[in-house]
């Protein structure tokens, strides 16, 4: 059971901050060290929605069974989308890969919270747009799990020995810098397995009859079109710190969170989707 933390005892949800029609998060990994979940409730702190799409990797299971870590700040996170959901936004969680646990449960609410298989949103200005974790279309998950997990551990690895080269960087003022996205840009069957992976989920999309797609689960925030589909990743928050947000009037915008700005300033990526 999560024990109730001080997001309760807070009403900061009424008011101020950036309002969105709907906000579209996925990969927080709670559960494990690389969680930047102070960071998220700075973002969830700074904004509100009346759609919040959880799409997928939200508890990281496969890492919580090898080792618990559940900090305070996990809790508070948990805490803050139960709140939401009771204050009237609406809360749908499509379960991914790492917390597959909850796929039992779909059709099923949580405190507000529905879990579902994958869902459909309408845009203010129509457009229609699937939203699924993606790991179907991945297919080592698939195909080869235990090489999924193995490629987990690495990753984790990678996470650690990032934050270490982080910290020598800030002691002698250089930003931060991201060593497994420097990887996946420079390892060709890496790139060439995101290519891949964008156009399996939009050829699906397509398929459907949807305009556009919503997705996680290769922390590779973008937005672009594919085959006249309008393909959209929200990112991550273990790393890029990333939200697709859609405004009151349609428009699909990709948000990542300030990393050093004094009062946590939302810093929108140079991309967005044309509201034709």
């Amino acid at each position: 059971m999560v024990r109730q933390g001080h997001e309760d005892d807070h009403d900061d949800d009424k008011g101020g901050g950036k309002r969105y029609r709907a906000v579209f998060i996925s990969d927080l990994h709670l559960g494990t060290p690389g969680c930047r979940a102070e960071d998220l409730l700075d973002f969830l702190r700074a904004s509100s929605s009346e759609h919040l799409y959880l799409v997928g990797d939200i508890i990281d299971g496969w890492q919580l069974r090898r080792r618990w870590y559940w900090p305070q700040a996990h809790n508070d996170v948990v805490q803050k989308l139960l709140r939401r959901a009771r204050k009237g936004c609406r809360v749908v969680f499509v379960p991914g890969n790492h917390d597959e646990f909850a796929r039992g449960f779909i059709g099923h609410q949580f405190g507000g919270i529905e879990v579902v298989d994958d869902a459909v949103h309408l845009t203010a200005d129509g457009k229609r747009l699937w939203v699924t974790h993606g790991d179907y279309f991945d297919g080592v998950i698939q195909c080869a799990k235990w090489l999924a997990y193995v490629g987990d551990n690495l990753y984790e690895f990678t996470l650690k020995l990032n934050r270490y080269l982080n910290h020598l960087r800030a002691k002698f003022g250089l930003p931060y810098w991201s060593l497994s996205a420097y990887l996946k840009h420079k390892v060709k069957k890496a790139v060439n397995f995101i290519s891949d992976f964008e156009q399996a989920v939009a050829h699906e999309a397509k398929k459907r009859g949807h305009q556009g797609v919503v997705c996680g689960h290769i922390h590779h925030a973008e937005i672009r079109e594919i085959e006249g589909i309008l393909y959209c990743n929200d990112g991550d928050w273990v790393e890029s710190l990333t939200a697709l947000v859609e405004h009151h009037d349609g428009r699909l915008e990709l948000v990542r969170w300030g990393e050093a700005a004094p009062a946590q300033a939302l810093q929108t990526a140079s991309v967005r989707a044309a509201t034709a």
